[in-house]
């Protein structure tokens, strides 16, 4: 996919729903051979499930020359993002940005979080949040360059997985 076409980042479509978990399980594929298998099988279940979510959750997509580029979720404050794991939070929370491989590089996620950084905004949040982990390298170096500080005390550890890390930008 080349970055010749203007960007467009809108709402998803509810027929897309299969288009963007093909391509948020082909973004995040790498992480397969990088975690162990037991941190991969959960993330897995997690990826699936946050995919799933329903409850005011608003599905963004990027779109170049008709095609899918890139898409993240963004889910209301105060729900239950991680099944239990940490307590909900009072701000709207990023998950699962996610950038077709072949796409990356372009400023797809980078224009991605700037839309939910936005939205946020124009709903008088206060702050956005995210978590990843040490596996993400390159989400994580996006993230502080967009303003995302570390907040460790929504930090969590399913059984036999990466630390799940917590940022957060003050808006």
């Amino acid at each position: 996919m080349s970055g010749v076409g203007e960007l467009r980042v809108r709402d998803a479509r509810p027929d897309e729903r299969d288009l963007v978990r093909a391509l948020t399980r082909a973004a995040y594929a790498e992480y397969a051979a990088i975690m162990t298998p037991t941190t991969w099988a959960g993330f897995n279940e997690a990826m699936r499930a946050g995919l799933e979510a329903e409850g005011g959750v608003e599905r963004i997509v990027a779109e170049r020359d008709g095609r899918l580029a890139g898409s993240v979720l963004l889910f209301p404050p105060a729900v239950d993002v991680y099944g239990g794991h940490t307590a909900p939070v009072a701000w709207p929370e990023l998950r699962l940005l996610a950038v077709a491989p072949e796409a990356r590089g372009q400023g797809i996620g980078r224009a991605l979080v700037e839309e939910c950084v936005r939205r946020a905004r124009r709903r008088g949040a206060t702050a956005l949040g995210l978590h990843t982990s040490a596996s993400m390298r390159v989400a994580i170096r996006l993230y502080e360059r967009l303003g995302f500080v570390r907040a460790p005390e929504h930090d969590f550890q399913p059984p036999g997985a990466e630390l799940v890390t917590a940022y957060r930008l003050d808006l």
